[in-house]
C-alpha cells in the first residue's frame, strides 16, 4: 500500500522540522513535494489515491469539528472580537484584490478568492503555540483565538457558496437539530475518558454531521461544525476538543501530502509564495492597530496581532473547494509564514518589551474594561485561581473572613462566580500589565490556586519582588515543583494528594464514635 509509505515518510520529515522548532505540517507538505520531486526524476508514478483522498477529507471535518466545539458565544461576541476579525477581513480582501488582479493579471473572481484565502490566519499554529504557553485564557490569548474562530465561520459560508450545492427539502431537519442537544450532552457524560469518547467524537464528526449533511445536499464541513458546536457549552468539550486533537492531526496529513504529490511548485507559485511573504508583516500591522482602535493596551494588541500574523490552513481548504489549481502557491504561502511566525511567537514577550516604549505611544488614553488597573482595596486574603481546590478555600474561609476575594482568568467562570456570590474578578496572573497595575495595599497572605506551575511561578516571584511580606502557600501535584514554588518565593506549598490524605484522616478523627451494643467475649 503506497499510502504506508508515504505517511512514514511524513512522519521523518514531520518529526525533522519539529526538532528545529516548525510546526510538523510543513514537513508533511515538503514530504508530498519530495515525493513528487522523485516521481518527476525517476518515472516512477506516484500519484493521488482514493483513500489518501478520504484520509485528507477527514482530517478536514474533525479540523472543523473542533472548531465547533471551541464555539461559544461569549468567546466571540465582544467589539474586539467581531469588529476586529470583520474590519481586518474587509480591509484585506480591498488591498489585496486589486493588487492581485494587476500584479498578477488575474480575473477580479480569481483575484477576490485568492484575497479571502491569505485573509486567514492559522487556527492550529495560533491554539499551539498560545497553548504551549499557557496563554490560551489569557486576555491576549482570547482575543487572538475569537477571532480565529470568526475567520472559520467565514471560510465556512466562503466555500459553501464556492461549492454551489442545493440543498434537498429534507435539509429543513437541521433546524431541529437543538432538539438533540439534550441527548448528545448525555451521550457525553456516558462515554466516560477513554476509547468510547474518541470514537464519539468521530461518529458526530463523520457519520451524523459529515455524512448526514451531505445525505440531504448539504455541506460536509458544515455538519462537522454544527455538531461540534452543539456541544460547545458541556463542560466535557474542551476534553473531547483534546481527545481528537492528535487524531485530527494524523488525518491531516493526508491533506497536506495531497497537496503537495499534486506537483511541484513552478516560477509563478514560487513568486506568488515570496510575495505573500513579504506583505506578511503588514497583516500583523493591521490587526494591531485594529485592536488598539478597541482600546486594548500595547502589549495585549501586540502579543494577539503576531499570533495572526500568519496565512491559515483554512485558506487551503477554501482553496481546495474553489481554486483548485491555487493550492499548491497557497502551501507554499503558508509554510512560509509558518517559518517565520513560529519561532517570533516563541519570543513574544521579550520582542514586546524590546519594543514597549514605541509601540505604547500609540494606545489610546481609554482602555478596555479586561484591561483596567485592578484595586484590592481592603481585601486581606486574596486566592489565586478559582478551580476546585481554590473555590473550596474560598468557601471554608468565607465564614470566618469576611475581607476575601478571588482572581481568575478564564472570565465564564468569574461570571458564575460571581452570580453564585462570591467575590471573584477576572485577573490573569501571567500577564505583567496585571501587576503593573495591582494596588493591594492591606493583603496579609495569598493562596496560589492556578492550575498550571507557571502561573505559581509567576505569582509567587513578582509578589516578593514587590516587597509582598505577608504569607504565601501554594498546592502542587509533584514534589519537585513544590520546590520551585518555595524557591520563587512562597512560604509553603503542599502535596494536593498528601493533603487529601490528611483530610479524610481529620475526617474520621472528628467523628464521635458509637457505642457498641455488644461487647466481645460476652453474652447479652
Amino acid at each position: 500500500m503506497p499510502e504506508a509509505i508515504w505517511i512514514t515518510f511524513a512522519f521523518g520529515l514531520g518529526l525533522l522540522v519539529r526538532l528545529v522548532g516548525l510546526p510538523p505540517l510543513v514537513g508533511y507538505l515538503a514530504a508530498g513535494f519530495v515525493l513528487s520531486g522523485i516521481a518527476e526524476t525517476t518515472g516512477v508514478v506516484i500519484e493521488e489515491t482514493d483513500v489518501l483522498e478520504r484520509i485528507a477529507h477527514l482530517g478536514v471535518l474533525l479540523l472543523l469539528f473542533t472548531v465547533g466545539l471551541k464555539l461559544k458565544l461569549r468567546s466571540i461576541v465582544s467589539p474586539e472580537v467581531i469588529g476586529g476579525s470583520l474590519l481586518h477581513f474587509g480591509i484585506t480582501c480591498a488591498i489585496f484584490t486589486p493588487g492581485l488582479y494587476l500584479l498578477m493579471e488575474l480575473s477580479w473572481k480569481t483575484a477576490f478568492l485568492l484575497a479571502i484565502a491569505l485573509s486567514f490566519s492559522s487556527t492550529v499554529l495560533a491554539a499551539k503555540v498560545l497553548e504551549s504557553k499557557r496563554e490560551l485564557r489569557a486576555f491576549h490569548g482570547r482575543v487572538a483565538i475569537g477571532i480565529l474562530i470568526m475567520q472559520d465561520l467565514i471560510a465556512l459560508v466562503v466555500m459553501s457558496v464556492a461549492a454551489g450545492q442545493t440543498p434537498s427539502q429534507w435539509a429543513l431537519i437541521i433546524f431541529g437539530l437543538p432538539l438533540l442537544r439534550p441527548v448528545l450532552f448525555r451521550l457525553l457524560d456516558a462515554s466516560g475518558h477513554d476509547e468510547l469518547l474518541i470514537l464519539l467524537g468521530l461518529l458526530l464528526a463523520l457519520v451524523i454531521g459529515g455524512l448526514g449533511f451531505e445525505s440531504v445536499g448539504l455541506s460536509s464541513e458544515l455538519g462537522a461544525l454544527v455538531f461540534g458546536a452543539m456541544l460547545a457549552n458541556h463542560p466535557r468539550s474542551q476534553e473531547l476538543s483534546k481527545s481528537l486533537w492528535s487524531v485530527k492531526e494524523v488525518f491531516l496529513v493526508g491533506f497536506f501530502l495531497q497537496i503537495g504529490i499534486g506537483g511541484l511548485p513552478d516560477k509563478s507559485a514560487l513568486l506568488f509564495a515570496i510575495i505573500a511573504g513579504l506583505v506578511l508583516p503588514l497583516k500583523g500591522i493591521l490587526f494591531f492597530f485594529l485592536l488598539l482602535a478597541f482600546r486594548l493596551r500595547a502589549r495585549s494588541g501586540f502579543l494577539s496581532s503576531l499570533a495572526l500574523a500568519n496565512y491559515s490552513e483554512f485558506g487551503l481548504i477554501v482553496a481546495s473547494v474553489a481554486l483548485p489549481e491555487w493550492l499548491v502557491p497557497l502551501a507554499i504561502s503558508v509554510s512560509l509564514s509558518f517559518v517565520f511566525s513560529a519561532p517570533l511567537n516563541r519570543f513574544s514577550h521579550a520582542l514586546y518589551e524590546r519594543f514597549a516604549h514605541g509601540l505604547s505611544r500609540f494606545e489610546g488614553s481609554k482602555h478596555h474594561p479586561d484591561e483596567q488597573p485592578l484595586s484590592l482595596g481592603d481585601t486581606r486574603v486574596l486566592i489565586m485561581g478559582m478551580g476546585r481546590t481554590g473555590t473550596a478555600a474560598y468557601d471554608w474561609l468565607s465564614e470566618d473572613q469576611p475581607k476575601l476575594m478571588g482572581l481568575d482568568s478564564d472570565p465564564a467562570k468569574v461570571t458564575q462566580h460571581q452570580k453564585e456570590g462570591r467575590n471573584v474578578v477576572f485577573a490573569d496572573a501571567e500577564d505583567a500589565s496585571f501587576w503593573n497595575g495591582l494596588h493591594m495595599p492591606a493583603i496579609e497572605s495569598v493562596i496560589l490556586a492556578m492550575g498550571d506551575i507557571e502561573g505559581k511561578l509567576i505569582a509567587a516571584r513578582t509578589l516578593r519582588t514587590m516587597g509582598f511580606k505577608g504569607f504565601i502557600v501554594a498546592h502542587t501535584m509533584y514534589q519537585d515543583e513544590a520546590r520551585q514554588i518555595q524557591e520563587a518565593g512562597a512560604d509553603e506549598a503542599y502535596l494536593t494528594m498528601s493533603e487529601t490524605g490528611v483530610a479524610l484522616a481529620s475526617h474520621l478523627m472528628d467523628r464521635t464514635p458509637a457505642k457498641p451494643s455488644l461487647i466481645v467475649g460476652k453474652s447479652v
